[in-house]
């Protein structure tokens, strides 16, 4: 045998088997197999690599979906561009380290190449005469020259757009039951393409995430095949007891002539079908509305809600279209009985959404899929996880329009989801459009939306993010939204800016993005403080621990902050973490000068907590004049040191804690604006029998102020229960700790929260007020902080298996007559690596004088069999705890 042909047999031997036959609506992965090489290093095309025999030594393996520089990545072709500065030497890289979209790719580039893909399988047979064979490419990014079997089956005038999805019919050129091979030659998007654009979150990859980042399957039908089924659902009235569902469904009919057959289905148990003739090649949508098939209202549904309003039940629709008896396809969508509404409210004209008729706090924040566009299921069903860990109710997504596993998953945990498109990049450069861009993105849109609306975590679509589109693209994007029968809101952008056409889209984009101190969020009310819908903003500066920054830095305890610590914070204006960015001046203002990278950590951590509790807090505080807030970011596309709330080894932040601290579903706080005490209840039942109790001191623990209330809090609701008294801020004390307890009728705690607040606030100079922070006039003197009396606190940890996994115990008590301030655990192997990600129940606390707490915290289920508990604080020496085994249970 040829040394060539024995290499493919081996090749096909060593990948999963496609089934022998496929029947109509089947779908099959071609995911494993590939082969990767440059184009440059080529002297044929796809005539002859896409035959059976081609010789493909020395090409990479790889799997698809996989960028170019993933594939490279995965393979140890180039060094990983996450540790260091790697990134910054890689080929072609000289733009690597910039954000700003598009961004041209320099000389010499290997990535100005094309990249060829090819994948040789063998097509398993139909079950049925007359079975037509389509290929699916869900992602190319951004060109493609498509070859099967030594046939162009697309080219790259027409297979183009990051964010297009290609069913392309290969009936006749594919061989059932033989040998095919499938080859695509991808190009980079250019600097004025609709490319897949990082912005100033984190570097653009050197290869721009060119290749096949979607999937590739294979599918056969009959004749006609059946895309997309939707259930859309309209509410008779607000006491939800019936629901009038829509059904949609698209139908392609890839024959050369007219096909006459019957389109069913079942949603919700109830059974519908209607008959269709379709000219030859015609596509077309089919609606099944309650008016034409009175069965489709639904008495006593059961309802989708988002998680922290009820439960998340979904339906099951399936459809089907047949020829004659004979299944032709069949497609299948979970979807909920749901239906959202936005409204500008009569107060403040802020955009207000509400899910089957009842008002919703948005609180979320921005997610980024990894920076080379790698999937992993695992991953992602984790960080997911730590979204409602931190009782969140959205995810927003700028122009990173995730996989079908991620909807499928917000589909069934009840979290919301924000889509849109990307700022900063070509997607914003409407009057350089040409038409075929215009083309390009319409197309885009009505795919995307054709495989999002029907899911039922979609809360709204941004046609723009920091911009609204011009008229014409404004006038073609609500085209196709009206022709797919898009059935959410749509915003044309995350910003104030909208046409004169449109209404006002009550959300803001104002920022900050940079640290500000708590009472920022309270007392500006003409910027980014606590009113209206803020669709991106936070404080800034998140620094990983120690254990995470070895991973990725060479220098992880270096200090001053060395160069490389500021390649991975952001671009633009956050370029600096050394100054003069507002957390270092802050920082040497209001505590004090750091003195190594652990003293950095350490306040940067405090002030993240601080003013990140301060901004959830005064939005839901202000409910409904507050409508939403999303916090810029949740995660990191790749190793980093700015706007997240756990880091890319997904160990959670000091800004985890206060986020999860202020988001707790009934929940006590204080208002830096007018020292009032605020019980939020964010559930959506009465919360009746609470206590709440407040206590006052000052820095040398002296009480100088106490009060206990007791009160019934109303579904989702705000309440004030007590106001401090203005006299209290004006003595010899000039740091007070405040302590809030709020006790359920049983006497369980079920909020408890403390503060340090400076006699004096922060000033502002709110003229000089800019997009990403406002200037500090005077700030906060919290410096006495810094020489808080050493704490003793007593620890014991012990570890216990659970039905949920290994469960940490960590009893913490204060044995000394002064506060233990900021304590913070980590578990850590012996060698004081990360362990991660870990789920505490609480952490960077305070405890009180004589005071005890017991903190939680389930580990990951490759936690290695012996971790240790670190404890330190502002006051308490570091301390290594070894667990004990827990006593089983009897």
């Amino acid at each position: 045998m040829h040394r060539n042909s024995l290499l493919c047999l081996l090749a096909l031997l060593v990948r999963p088997a496609l089934p022998a036959v496929l029947h109509a609506g089947a779908m099959t992965p071609l995911r494993d197999g590939w082969r990767l090489q440059s184009a440059c290093k080529l002297q044929t095309g796809g005539e002859a690599i896409a035959l059976v025999g081609f010789p493909a030594e020395g090409w990479l393996k790889t799997s698809v979906p996989s960028t170019v520089l993933a594939a490279q990545v995965s393979a140890g072709a180039v060094p990983d561009p996450y540790l260091g500065d790697n990134i910054r030497k890689l080929p072609g890289a000289s733009q690597a380290a910039r954000g700003g979209g598009n961004a041209a790719m320099p000389a010499g580039s290997p990535y100005l190449c094309g990249w060829w893909y090819r994948d040789q399988f063998t097509a398993p047979a139909a079950a049925q005469s007359g079975a037509r064979y389509w290929l699916h490419f869900g992602g190319i990014n951004y060109r493609a020259d498509i070859w099967l079997n030594g046939h162009k089956i697309a080219d790259k005038s027409t297979a183009a757009g990051a964010y297009r999805i290609f069913d392309i019919d290969v009936t006749g050129v594919l061989e059932p039951g033989k040998a095919n091979v499938l080859a695509a030659e991808t190009f980079a998007p250019t600097a004025t393409d609709l490319g897949v654009a990082w912005v100033d979150w984190n570097p653009t990859p050197p290869d721009r995430d060119m290749g096949l980042w979607g999937a590739v399957d294979l599918e056969t039908t009959g004749p006609v095949a059946l895309s997309s089924p939707t259930a859309v659902t309209h509410f008779e009235d607000e006491t939800l007891r019936a629901a009038d569902l829509t059904i949609y469904g698209e139908l392609r009919n890839g024959s050369d002539q007219a096909v006459k057959g019957v389109l069913s289905g079942t949603a919700a148990g109830v059974s519908f079908e209607q008959p269709v003739v379709l000219a030859a090649h015609e596509n077309r949508s089919v609606a099944f509305t309650p008016r034409q098939f009175p069965q489709l209202r639904i008495h006593n549904p059961q309802i989708w809600w988002p998680w922290q309003m009820g439960r998340p039940h979904l339906e099951q629709l399936k459809m089907s279209f047949s020829v004659q008896g004979r299944t032709s396809d069949e497609k299948s969508a979970q979807f909920g009985i749901r239906e959202i509404t936005s409204e500008l409210t009569a107060e403040n004209g802020s955009r207000l959404f509400r899910v089957n008729g009842k008002p919703i706090l948005i609180r979320g924040g921005g997610w980024a899929p990894d920076m080379m566009l790698r999937n992993d299921e695992s991953r992602m069903r984790t960080q997911i996880r730590m979204i409602l860990d931190l009782h969140l109710n959205t995810i927003r997504l700028e122009g990173k329009l995730e996989t079908d596993d991620f909807f499928r998953l917000a589909d069934e945990d009840g979290l919301l989801v924000m889509p849109g498109w990307c700022c900063c990049s070509m997607w914003e450069r409407w009057p350089s459009w040409t038409a075929d861009d215009l083309n390009i993105a319409t197309s885009s849109l009505r795919e995307q939306l054709l495989r999002l609306r029907s899911h039922p975590s979609i809360l709204v679509f941004l046609n723009g993010s920091d911009h609204a589109p011009t008229e014409n693209v404004e006038k073609a994007y609500e085209s196709v939204e009206a022709e797919v029968h898009w059935p959410n809101p749509v915003l044309n952008s995350a910003s104030v800016l909208h046409s004169p056409e449109n209404e006002p889209t009550g959300v803001k984009m104002s920022g900050p993005y940079d640290y500000v101190p708590p009472s920022y969020w309270y007392i500006d009310h003409a910027n980014g403080g606590g009113f209206g819908f803020n669709t991106e903003t936070g404080p800034g500066t998140d620094i990983p621990p120690l254990a995470s920054r070895k991973k990725f830095l060479p220098d992880a305890d270096t200090w001053p902050i060395p160069a490389d610590w500021i390649l991975h914070a952001a671009t633009g204006s956050f370029a600096s973490l050394r100054g003069p960015d507002l957390t270092m001046e802050a920082m040497q203002a209001t505590y004090a000068k750091p003195g190594s990278a652990a003293d950095y950590e350490r306040m940067a951590d405090t002030m993240a907590y601080d003013s990140e509790r301060a901004m959830f807090e005064a939005y839901s505080r202000n409910k409904y004049t507050s409508t939403g807030v999303i916090q810029w970011m949740l995660n990191d596309a790749w190793p980093g040191l700015v706007w997240n709330l756990w880091d890319y080894y997904l160990n959670a932040d000091a800004g985890y804690f206060a986020v999860k601290k202020a988001c707790e579903p009934l929940h006590i706080q204080y208002s830096y604006d007018d020292r009032s005490v605020e019980v939020v209840n964010s559930l959506y039942k009465d919360a009746v029998g609470l206590h709440a109790s407040v206590s006052v001191h000052g820095l040398a623990w002296n009480e100088l102020y106490s009060a206990t209330a007791a009160l019934d809090s109303s579904a989702d609701s705000a309440r004030r229960v007590f106001t401090l008294p203005g006299t209290l801020f004006t003595g010899a004390d000039k740091i007070f700790f405040i302590d809030l307890k709020l006790s359920d009728a049983a006497g369980r705690v079920v909020s408890h929260n403390f503060y340090w607040v400076p006699a004096t606030l922060t000033t502002y100079d709110w003229t000089k007020t800019r997009n990403t922070k406002t200037p500090v006039v005077s700030y906060e003197d919290l410096t006495a902080l810094s020489h808080l009396p050493a704490a003793t606190v007593g620890t014991q940890a012990q570890i216990a298996k659970t039905p949920q996994g290994q469960e940490l115990r960590l009893h913490l008590d204060n044995r000394s007559s002064v506060l233990a301030f900021q304590l913070r655990a980590a578990v850590r192997t012996a060698a004081s690596d990360l362990i991660a990600p870990v789920y505490w129940s609480d952490n960077w606390i305070e405890l009180a004088p004589g005071e005890s707490a017991t903190l939680t915290a389930l580990l990951p289920e490759d936690a290695p069999g012996a971790p240790v508990v670190q404890l330190e604080g502002w006051n308490v020496p570091s301390v290594t705890i070894t667990p004990q085994a827990a006593a089983a249970a009897k």
